[in-house]
């Protein structure tokens, strides 16, 4: 096993290592699902509470709830510029989008984004893996 493998796999405990960058398609700003202990926000009130412990969250506008929760999106990306207006000061979850996390989650990739994910064990690894057993 390289090294590179191991460490995430071992240490940082991925499944995935994260390509691309940044194109400033906006889409991962338009809708955005927000967890408060491990769970999708579901309702107005537990929104409330979250954005009066964290500044963050006064930046978010609800725009539609659905099967998972609610859904956001954040009034500090300009949509006709393609820039966040923040962007030198955003909090660390844009800071680290996109996260594994909320792929494990049953979230998608949009088909804009230049970001994208690739398993760090291939199927054919983990299959040989578990014949081996």
């Amino acid at each position: 096993m390289d090294l590179k493998k191991f460490f995430y796999k071992y240490i940082l405990r991925r499944k995935y290592y994260k390509y691309g960058k940044c194109i400033r398609c906006g889409d991962c700003c338009s809708k955005i699902y927000v967890n408060s202990r491990k769970n999708i926000i579901k309702d107005e009130e537990e929104f409330k509470k979250l954005q009066k412990l964290h500044p963050f969250y006064s930046y978010l506008e609800i725009i539609d709830k659905d099967e998972n929760g609610l859904v956001f999106k954040c009034n500090k990306f300009d949509r006709e510029k393609r820039i966040c207006t923040i962007h030198k000061t955003r909090p660390g979850i844009c800071r680290r989008y996109p996260s594994e996390i909320i792929f494990k989650m049953g979230a998608v990739m949009s088909e804009n984004c230049g970001y994208y994910f690739k398993p760090i064990e291939s199927f054919k690894e983990i299959l040989a893996k578990e014949l081996n057993k």
